[in-house]
């Protein structure tokens, strides 16, 4: 009887822990800094979304009266047109795989995933996702309203494509992965020399995904440039979204005790 209890509190204890290290999975990892850097992080939020809305506004009206900055379109398609080379032609399709429908999904699913389970708290991966599955939602939204054609099918090296064109929705989740990820992987750390040079590498990805696009026929310059400027104004919603959630100043209430935990230790 003693030997049937004693393996059945030992089952319940082992549910128990597993049901706890689910819970604390998604405890939200809160953490203390600086009051100047939290105002720097709001300021910075508000400042990437303003530039992110006026940037696109000013690139829709463009296209819409198909003057401003969309006349700089065909002359940069030109220029573009006069580089082609075989060489060239297979890095771009390269670039343009890796960041198409295809493999970025699961680039990011597998990031997701691995950070998830890898991480003590799921807050980060799961905004990333979130970040992500904004990105397409609006970009599909303002694709039907907009309504913009593609280049001409002649120029496209790597198949058809008659779907609208503004804004590109390889560039935007490129932006989004690179930009949002960068941020969230960034944050935590104190280097900040590091994170300057994460925000480089992730510039240059934007522009070799960007003229991927160009190079082999499926974009306007302002179909990169609205989806560039819709990645700003996602960035800028969630660095106000992780800081108000996570970041706590010091006579604040930690109430994640795993998060507290942590912080004690740090």
């Amino acid at each position: 009887m003693g030997q049937q209890e004693s393996a059945g509190s030992g089952t319940t204890r082992k549910s128990t822990g597993k049901w706890r290290a689910f819970h604390d999975k998604f405890v939200v990892e809160e953490r203390y800094i600086d009051p100047a850097d939290r105002r720097s992080l709001y300021r910075a939020a508000v400042i990437l979304a303003a530039v992110g809305l006026t940037l696109f506004l000013a690139t829709l009206v463009s296209v819409v009266q198909a003057d401003g900055l969309s006349a700089a379109d065909v002359p940069v398609r030109d220029w573009l047109l006069g580089l082609r080379s075989q060489a060239l032609t297979v890095v771009m399709i390269v670039l343009a795989v890796i960041f198409g429908p295809i493999a970025l999904p699961i680039i990011v699913l597998v990031v997701v995933v691995v950070w998830g389970f890898a991480a003590k708290h799921a807050w980060r991966p799961v905004v990333l996702a979130s970040a992500m599955l904004s990105g397409v939602i609006i970009s599909q939204i303002i694709l039907q309203i907009v309504r913009r054609s593609r280049p001409p099918v002649e120029q496209m090296l790597f198949g058809i494509d008659h779907t609208f064109s503004f804004p590109s929705g390889h560039v935007l989740g490129a932006c989004d992965f690179l930009l949002v990820g960068t941020f969230l992987i960034y944050s935590r750390r104190k280097n900040r020399k590091a994170a300057v040079w994460g925000f480089i590498g992730a510039g240059v990805g934007i522009v070799l995904a960007s003229v991927s696009r160009l190079y082999l026929g499926y974009h306007w310059l302002s179909d990169a440039l609205a989806s560039v400027s819709l990645s700003l104004l996602i960035l800028g919603g969630v660095i106000a979204l992780d800081t108000w959630r996570t970041a706590r100043i010091p006579g604040e209430r930690i109430t994640g005790e795993l998060s507290k935990a942590e912080t004690q230790r740090d």
